[in-house]
């Protein structure tokens, strides 16, 4: 028996560097150095064959051609697409269905074009002279155990995991939120439609579900019982684990720009620094962020802003709000690009980590800061509360001036407004995480024999 631990996005694009693509790399680095007792093998599912793979990272020439090539198309290409989102949400397209509908064929044979075939054309080269390099094809037999870890609900894979399943694999599928199920306004529009198919069909196929925390746990488990009905899902399992703190990515480039140690040190001084880390997109509630400190401002506090996180989609107003704003650079201070190493220095030269989001599968960012000393003010939202506890400082997200008090009564007083100290909290290293995360799947498969 083989556990098999799908990465295809993560291998396919090496130079992502979000909440997912940490977590695969971080699991796979893990489980691969400390699980030995099992047969753990990383995979990608690719031409409806499955791979295994022996270098996540391309080298040398290999990542030239795909810095240079392949991803940079791909790149495009969402840009392209974000492109649309943009466009489709102003007049005539907003107002009208069928002018929507136009857009959007238009815009997919241009992108058939621009982008689909060249991308295709590339990757086909590519993919020829990774086989018996990077990846190598790969024998499954019935029994093994698939774990989808990646984020598979883009990818072409639907029918070979069918197959693998008919073949007696058994299917084990990662669950990192429900987001563009549950809260649609706050995607790209162009996910939800694929998202919500993609969860169906895994609804329907996969053995057993990991979440990222108890909360998705449960609202996995929900959905699947509207799916499929609770007499069927009673034959699938539903479980969770919490992931870990270390910041894989610090070696790579040590350097700590400039420009970002001016920020922190600067006439403010670091320790009135308040950081928010995060893709800036609709639901991390940037918004409230700024109508906040705007508040703290005018009352004259010699607070500042930072704002951390890689421009996403429908947030062309926030950013120009923000480089339009007076405070700008002085008080006000906003890095799309940081290295892990950046990140770091930023979490270690905080006052507090400020996260407003209104819905998370888990809150990254919140568990990276406390694990360096960094004291979290937070939304309140139920994950936040599994996550975090007693150990956070938690304020309504609809109400900037439930945020604002906090770090009025924190600058005050000089003490968090948390009901738990800090110094007591505690949480998981990637190779406690990656243990967890095996040993509960294991746990739910019965034909694996556990070692004396």
């Amino acid at each position: 028996m083989k556990f098999l631990i799908e990465c295809t996005f993560v291998y396919e694009h090496p130079n992502y560097n979000s909440g997912i693509q940490r977590v695969v790399r971080n699991i796979l680095a893990n489980l691969s150095a400390k699980s030995t007792q099992y047969e753990l093998i990383p995979v990608i599912l690719r031409d409806r064959k499955v791979f295994e793979v022996k270098k996540l990272e391309p080298e040398g020439m290999e990542m030239f051609r795909a810095n240079l090539l392949y991803a940079k198309l791909v790149q495009l290409r969402m840009r392209y697409w974000l492109f649309f989102d943009r466009l489709s949400a102003r007049w005539p397209f907003v107002s009208s269905g069928l002018m929507e509908t136009v857009l959007l064929y238009a815009m997919k044979l241009a992108g058939l074009a621009v982008f689909y075939v060249p991308i295709t054309f590339l990757s086909r080269i590519c993919r020829q002279k990774e086989i018996g390099q990077r990846i190598v094809e790969l024998k499954v037999n019935k029994g093994d155990v698939l774990v989808l870890l990646d984020s598979s609900w883009h990818a072409d894979i639907f029918s070979l995991v069918d197959e693998l399943k008919a073949r007696g694999v058994v299917i084990v599928s990662v669950i990192y939120d429900l987001i563009p199920l549950t809260h649609p306004r706050y995607c790209h529009r162009g996910l939800v439609p694929i998202f919500q198919h993609w969860i169906k069909w895994a609804a329907r196929t996969a053995d057993g579900f990991m979440a990222i925390s108890q909360t998705i746990r449960d609202q996995m488990k929900e959905y699947v019982h509207q799916i499929v009905g609770e007499a069927k899902s009673g034959d699938q399992w539903f479980d969770y684990f919490y992931l870990g703190t270390e910041l894989d990515l610090m070696e790579k480039k040590s350097e700590i720009r400039r420009e970002l140690q001016n920020a922190f040190n600067g006439p403010n001084g670091h320790a009135l620094v308040y950081l928010m880390v995060g893709t800036i997109e609709p639901r991390k509630n940037y918004g409230f962020l700024l109508d906040a400190f705007e508040l703290l401002w005018q009352k004259n506090e010699p607070v500042a802003l930072c704002m951390a996180g890689k421009v996403g989609w429908r947030c062309e107003d926030l950013v120009a709000r923000v480089k339009n704003h007076h405070e700008y650079n002085k008080r006000l201070l906003m890095f799309n690009d940081l290295s892990d190493t950046e990140l770091e220095y930023c979490y270690r030269s905080s006052r507090s980590l400020v996260y407003p989001s209104y819905v998370e599968g888990f809150g990254l960012p919140l568990v990276e800061a406390m694990q360096r000393g960094l004291p979290v003010m937070a939304s309140n939202i139920p994950v936040f509360r599994e996550v975090g506890g007693d150990f956070v400082a938690y304020f309504d997200p609809d109400k900037p001036e439930t945020l604002t008090e906090l770090i009025l009564d924190y600058e005050k007083e000089g003490i968090f407004p948390a009901a738990k100290k800090l110094a007591e909290w505690s949480w998981l290293t990637w190779e406690e995480s990656a243990k967890q995360f095996l040993n509960k799947i294991v746990s739910h498969n019965p034909a694996v024999s556990r070692p004396g």
